[in-house]
């Protein structure tokens, strides 16, 4: 048996075993509260017309765009194979010192304050 087959009968078997021990594991006690349809703290079966907090939407868009430092600083560690690796150094500083500055304005302002 050569090395490939070995591997893919290792992670065949460790995948099932996982799936099989996924589904006899958690012991789930759903009840009405669970099993009901819910977002984001809305009632469901009421009116779509009801007002709403902006706040939840402020946030919501705050952590989006804070999130986006993750997938902009992913390539980083590639980027010391290229020819000026300072250069990427400096782009992904400037980038984390905007958002940072960001944070801190956003922080000064109230914009992160959950209750008035």
């Amino acid at each position: 048996m050569n090395l490939l087959t070995s591997i893919i009968i290792i992670c065949a078997t460790l995948s099932a075993i996982l799936a099989i021990v996924s589904f006899w594991l958690p012991q789930m006690y759903p009840d009405h509260e669970k099993l009901s349809p819910y977002e984001c703290g809305f009632d469901p079966l009421g009116t779509a017309r009801l007002p709403f907090s902006l706040r939840f939407f402020l946030v919501a868009i705050l952590f989006l765009l804070f999130d986006l430092e993750i997938a902009l600083l992913l390539p980083l560690p590639w980027g010391i194979q290229l020819i000026s690796p300072t250069l990427t150094f400096f782009w992904a500083s400037t980038v984390l010192i905007l958002l940072t500055l960001g944070l801190v304005y956003e922080w000064l302002q109230g914009g992160l304050e959950w209750a008035e």
